[in-house]
């Protein structure tokens, strides 16, 4: 099954920008719905972002108008561009593979099937 590595996150300023980055080895994620959540201590899982198989994104209302997932199929990496970040988006961020090439809308993490490990991105 796919292996997904994330990098990217880190420290950045109140309305600063990252770009996060997705490794995935064992498996090729444009055959598939790939996702972007993000989880702080205490609380549920957050769905932030999704593409599927023909390329159409899909955003929750953390993401809209902010950040940008996209995908390099050459090098089977998926991206979450993110700006004007604040305080609030003080998270660890995740990718994951849903295994189906549709996404579904309601963005519900036990969809996705294989997850990444984390990267850590902290506005202030």
């Amino acid at each position: 099954h796919v292996q997904l590595v994330e990098s990217g996150g880190g420290s950045v300023q109140v309305g600063g920008s990252l770009r996060l980055s997705c490794v995935a080895s064992g498996d090729t994620i444009s055959r598939y719905c790939m996702g972007w959540f993000r989880q702080i201590p205490d609380k549920e899982r957050e769905g932030v972002a999704m593409i599927d198989n023909y390329g159409t994104t899909y955003y929750t209302d953390v993401a809209k108008g902010r950040f940008t997932v996209s995908r390099d199929n050459a090098n089977n990496t998926l991206y979450l561009q993110m700006s004007h970040l604040t305080p609030e988006d003080t998270a660890m961020y995740y990718c994951a593979e849903r295994i189906l090439a549709t996404c579904m809308p309601t963005m519900a993490s036990n969809d996705f099937r294989f997850w990444g490990q984390g990267t850590q991105v902290t506005v202030s």
